[in-house]
């Protein structure tokens, strides 16, 4: 029996600005401030944060949503097997145990006593094997299928079309027992129970929902630590304690506000107020509060980039990808405009993940892609000659602050080194991931998070088949390397072949451009204790925040 596994990183806080709100009210007569001073009594009495996201909330179907704002509020209102506790290990939570095979690819787990869903029904180890079944049934599965199907036996095939749900080795033995094959032996895998995709669903409920499951907070069963009362994609939602988790008597507070505040002036206007406890900075403020006691920075397994739709002329070109890609500076784009501890990247896997003989993928690998304006011109001018003409160009960003200045950032750096200019088309950050997917873009500001400590977090994205939100790219020779470092048992030749296939994404085929991997600034009251931002997966975790 394993009883230790790694910690998982990855996936990260990017897109979610987190601002609390405190108790402290401004005073201007003695009536006044007895007046406030009692509601400030009440306000702590109830126990009540109030939270902010920088962006709207795209999608909370567990199945299909692919976003950190919605893996957040999810992490909250739903639970796993096991949950990634605030040391990032895995916990048990709703197994309160498991057991592994000798070769390490059969996972016994023993649910809880007595754990149930919010409307008081027992939750069973069915409700685990449809959930992931039907994460990754062809007719109903999202683009996390993979996080699955990759590791369980007879998933990949199911996935694919290929097999029945009943090939796949999932075996509920009874309402308290899950058993589950794996194809290798992969581990991290407890830790990927904590995911989102794996949370569990009560089919009957769902069947009854239909289509309009999990789009209102009526239509959602819940597990998690809190339950939704109100739930706007635009506006916000408002979380309450789940009078039936297994473990409320560990849940300090009692309800959340966490509304979408797309502006971080308007945020940091709030925490300066008195009326937040945490508050993400922009880059222009930081230099004004960074000498502060409350100014802390946080790095981040997130990398930023531009996808290039391969799929949509004039980007179908090589030569145009390859010129985009090499004529900005991503080093002037941290230091200058966001200024905020994020790293210029120039490759896509972030640094100080995984890699081999005690050394990071990065350090093993070095620079895939630096910028060089004179081959941007030389590069820029060839595409032009294959095309026959000037092309018009488009960049695809979400219209929050870092989203919208780092379309300007590079538009500006194509005026200055290409002589060309490009239109910005700035979405909501749901209606930027919708554009992905409806393949209407050209190219588009957008970032990956690990979610698990391995480059295969990120490299396995980009595998065949072809889809538009992965910008249209399929490359046999890059298939094979993947898949071959998926089966490979030896860690130094499996990095060779991901290292290869980073080349291939970045340097050969020029599918991507690489920006910068994400840091944050940000102020934060004293008072504020026990709040969580996990480096991967699901990235807040308010189970285990107070406030003293």
């Amino acid at each position: 029996m394993v009883k230790k596994w790694p910690k998982i990183f990855g996936v990260m806080l990017a897109g979610l600005m987190i601002v609390l709100a405190g108790c402290n009210f401004q005073e201007s007569s003695s009536g006044e401030k007895g007046e406030k001073e009692t509601a400030k009594a009440d306000k702590k009495a109830e126990n009540v944060l109030n939270l902010s996201l920088e962006n709207d909330i795209p999608d909370l179907n567990q199945v299909k949503t692919t976003d950190t704002i919605s893996f957040s509020i999810l992490n909250n209102i739903m639970e796993g097997l096991y949950r990634i506790n605030k040391d990032n290990e895995p916990e048990p939570a709703m197994a309160k145990s498991y057991d592994v095979s000798e070769d390490g690819l059969t996972y016994t787990f023993h649910l809880r006593d007595n754990v149930k869903w919010s409307d008081g029904t027992p939750i069973t180890a069915n409700d685990f094997k449809y959930s992931w079944l039907r994460a990754m049934n062809p007719d109903t599965a999202g683009s996390y299928s993979f996080i699955l199907a990759d590791y369980i036996k007879g998933g990949t095939a199911f996935a694919a079309g290929e097999a029945g749900a009943d090939t796949v080795a999932i075996d509920a033995k009874d309402d308290q027992t899950l058993v589950v094959q794996l194809e290798k032996p992969t581990p991290f895998f407890v830790s990927l129970t904590a995911f989102v995709t794996y949370f569990p669903l009560n089919e009957k409920f769902v069947t009854e929902k239909g289509d309009q499951f999990a789009l209102t907070n009526d239509n959602i069963l819940y597990n998690g630590p809190y339950v939704l009362t109100k739930y706007d994609q635009a506006s916000g939602v408002e979380l309450e304690k789940n009078p039936e988790y297994w473990d409320k008597k560990n849940v300090a507070v009692d309800k959340v506000n966490l509304k979408v505040i797309k502006e971080q002036s308007t945020a940091l206007n709030l925490y300066e107020a008195g009326e937040l406890d945490r508050v993400i900075l922009s880059s222009a403020d930081v230099n004004s509060y960074k000498d502060s006691k409350e100014f802390k920075t946080e790095t981040e397994f997130t990398s930023y980039y531009i996808q290039f739709n391969l799929g949509k002329d004039p980007i179908s070109n090589t030569n145009i990808r390859k010129a985009l890609q090499l004529a900005y500076d991503p080093k002037t784009l941290t230091d200058v405009v966001l200024n905020n501890g994020s790293e210029p990247a120039t490759g896509l896997i972030a640094p100080k993940m995984t890699g081999a003989d005690g050394k990071s993928f990065r350090e093993l690998q070095g620079d895939v892609v630096k910028p060089d304006v004179k081959k941007a011109k030389e590069l820029w001018e060839q595409g032009v000659k294959e095309l026959g003409k000037t092309p018009e160009i488009t960049l695809l960003t979400a219209d929050d602050t870092v989203s919208k200045d780092t379309g300007t950032f590079l538009q500006s750096e194509y005026k200055k080194n290409l002589g060309i200019d490009i239109q910005l088309v700035t979405k909501p950050y749901s209606g930027r991931l919708q554009t992905m997917r409806d393949n209407d873009y050209q190219m588009v500001v957008s970032k990956w998070g690990a979610d698990y400590n391995d480059p295969m977090t990120y490299l396995d994205l980009w595998m065949s088949p072809a889809i538009p939100f992965r910008g249209n790219y399929a490359n046999p020779k890059y298939d094979e390397l993947v898949t071959a470092a998926k089966n490979e048992v030896d860690e130094k030749v499996r990095m060779d072949k991901l290292m290869e296939a980073e080349k291939i994404l970045l340097k050969d085929d020029a599918v991507l451009g690489t920006l910068y991997y994400q840091g944050t600034a940000f102020l934060e009251k004293p008072y504020l204790k026990g709040l969580v931002t996990h480096p991967s997966g699901s990235p807040l975790d308010l189970k285990y925040a107070s406030v003293q």
